[in-house]
């Protein structure tokens, strides 16, 4: 028997290091449950093929569990976020120096519902 562990098997209570500043920014992707342990991917619009991906985490916050994938060190610009080889959402603006979110929680979450805070 193996013993085999996923790096998404477990809470990540420790705190996310981000780097960004100047021309480089970051994005969280909050999720459902159903996501754990998923790898969304994204890439430079007009750049499909360049995907780098991050994996759907568990973490508390506030009390409660989140489920998130957090993307730093992206250059200033907009992207394209995919599930699955499937486009969840285009046009995913990244600023420098700041912290994105999306949220795609809920039964009526829309394919991109974007929040900056700086």
């Amino acid at each position: 028997m193996s013993d085999h562990h996923h790096h998404s098997d477990r809470p990540h209570p420790e705190a996310v290091v981000l780097e960004i500043g100047g021309e480089l920014g970051a994005l969280v992707v909050y999720t459902e449950h159903d996501l754990h342990g998923v790898e969304i991917e994204i890439s430079p619009t007009g750049a499909d093929g360049d995907r780098s991906h991050k994996e759907v985490l568990e973490r508390p916050f506030g009390g409660e569990t989140v489920y998130a994938a957090v993307f730093d060190q992206l250059a200033e610009g907009t992207y394209t976020l995919w599930v699955d080889g499937t486009a969840r959402a285009r046009d995913v603006a990244v600023r420098g120096g700041v912290v994105g979110e999306l949220d795609w929680t809920g039964p009526a979450a829309p394919l991109h519902r974007a929040h900056t805070h700086a």
